[in-house]
């Protein structure tokens, strides 16, 4: 299979890395703005095709795949170009930041019957793998989740501390990936959300500081707090508390209540989510099927985030 991957910055790398260990995929194209940057990521990872115009790469390869490691305000528009020119993609979170946006998409692959997934990577990470699965077979139900998104980013930078030109929003971008995970897990649609946020940044014109309160439809609640602002640990921590034991997930990694380690090392055939989620994309692909994280399966996500923001505006 042959993949093209737009944006070579720090999620394009960890796509990279992941793709590299997948059977038979094969990067054909990197595209970048900064075609500079572009070709010396691309020679580092034995890509022959460098471009820095997606609509350029896309008549100069044959790609059968895409995926967008670009800024979030260009994910939908780029994810129905790759469709139309007929290509299955794979969009990294959040899909739109507007719900009118999330809706093209959607539209757009129906239209096409393409592969379109975002990268929704929660449901990857095998911590929360391990506890989906016993979720699913009723050995835990959850009655709370409590999660903290905390990143210090008072000024524009990416994740791996670098200066970027785009800012990053805490309800559309962070809070997209608990929204989704927390009716995923729960295996209940969002019936109710509020939302609180502090003052609105001089420069960078978005809320540094938020706090997100749902329940599902079977009762779960959920209490979410994301900060611009935290200058201490950095990352997402999620706390879920079920009515069988308390666990929490650090990225790939899994605790109980007591801080004893869990081990998930068997739960898939790798411990990096990207890499499965990556997996995912291709195997979907391969198999002519919906992929989980289809645009079709995280949709309600962007319906309650834009439902959030009409309250914050309000």
């Amino acid at each position: 299979m042959k993949v093209m991957v737009v944006g070579p910055g720090a999620f394009g790398i960890k796509h990279l890395d992941g793709l590299k260990n997948i059977d038979g995929v094969d990067v054909v194209s990197l595209v970048g703005h900064n075609l500079e940057k572009a070709r010396s990521v691309a020679e580092a990872y034995g890509i022959a095709h460098v471009a820095d115009d997606l609509a350029e790469a896309l008549v100069e390869t044959d790609a059968d795949a895409v995926i967008l490691c670009t800024p979030t305000q260009m994910h939908a528009a780029q994810a129905i170009q790759c469709m139309e020119a007929g290509k299955h993609v794979q969009v990294e979170i959040p899909v739109a930041d507007s719900w009118a946006d999330a809706e093209a998409v959607m539209a757009k692959q129906k239209d096409t019957g393409l592969v379109c997934m975002v990268g929704h990577t929660r449901r990857f990470n095998p911590s929360h793998q391990w506890l989906h699965n016993r979720l699913a077979q009723g050995e835990l139900n959850i009655q709370q989740m409590d999660v903290q998104t905390y990143f210090f980013r008072r000024k524009n930078i990416n994740a791996k501390g670098e200066p970027r030109s785009w800012t990053d929003h805490l309800l559309w971008h962070h809070a997209a990936h608990t929204v989704d995970l927390f009716a995923y897990q729960a295996g209940s649609p969002i019936v109710q959300a509020n939302a609180i946020q502090g003052p609105i940044h001089p420069e960078l014109g978005i809320a540094m500081d938020m706090s997100i309160q749902m329940k599902t439809e079977n009762g779960a609640i959920c209490t979410l707090s994301l900060s611009f602002n935290n200058d201490g640990p950095l990352g997402t921590f999620f706390r879920y508390i079920c009515d069988n034991g308390t666990y929490i997930a650090r990225y790939d990694d899994l605790f109980d209540g007591k801080e004893e380690a869990i081990d998930v090392t068997q739960v898939d055939v790798s411990m990096n989510g990207i890499e499965l989620q990556d997996r995912e994309f291709v195997a979907a692909i391969r198999e002519e099927r919906e992929p989980n994280a289809s645009i079709s399966k995280v949709l309600p996500c962007y319906k309650v985030l834009y439902d959030l923001e009409q309250q914050l505006a309000g």
